[in-house]
């Protein structure tokens, strides 16, 4: 056979198509969620998937105040953050998170951490957008609600 019938397509940023999604957090787990929506933002389920290519989805999660953590994570689990300076390492549990902040912050960090830890990793988080309630400013861009 002198040549190929077939090819890898590999994609690059001139050729990606990209969507925009909507994913609905009310009563899913945590942890479950946040790798579905690592998976839809990396791309790996387009048949055109380039490792080394921002070729996912714009990812919108609403309604992560209805979010679920299971067993007794909303106290035992902890989120540890250093100030950088002597003695400035803070520690929280959910449940802190949730009164001293917001609910999106706990989705953002499960996600981030499932995402590369590079500079493709940094750029791919920015087409995340999550928000507390059911409304979202992204209606101009048309998204289709999938279910995860």
């Amino acid at each position: 056979m002198d040549s190929l019938s077939y090819k890898t397509a590999s994609l690059n940023k001139a050729t990606v198509e990209k969507n925009w999604v909507v994913v609905d957090a009310e009563g899913k787990v945590l942890g479950r969620l946040a790798s579905e929506v690592a998976k839809v933002i990396r791309g790996k389920y387009k048949p055109g998937y380039t490792p080394n290519v921002d070729c996912g989805d714009n990812v919108i999660v609403i309604n992560t105040d209805k979010v679920k953590l299971t067993g007794k994570k909303w106290t035992d689990k902890v989120y540890i953050s250093h100030t950088g300076y002597p003695g400035g390492q803070k520690s929280q549990t959910p449940k802190e998170v949730m009164t001293r902040k917001s609910s999106t912050i706990l989705v953002e960090r499960a996600v981030r951490g499932m995402l590369p830890k590079n500079r493709l990793g940094r750029a791919i988080y920015k087409n995340l957008y999550v928000y507390e309630g059911s409304e979202h400013p992204h209606e101009a861009q048309q998204p289709k609600a999938i279910n995860i």
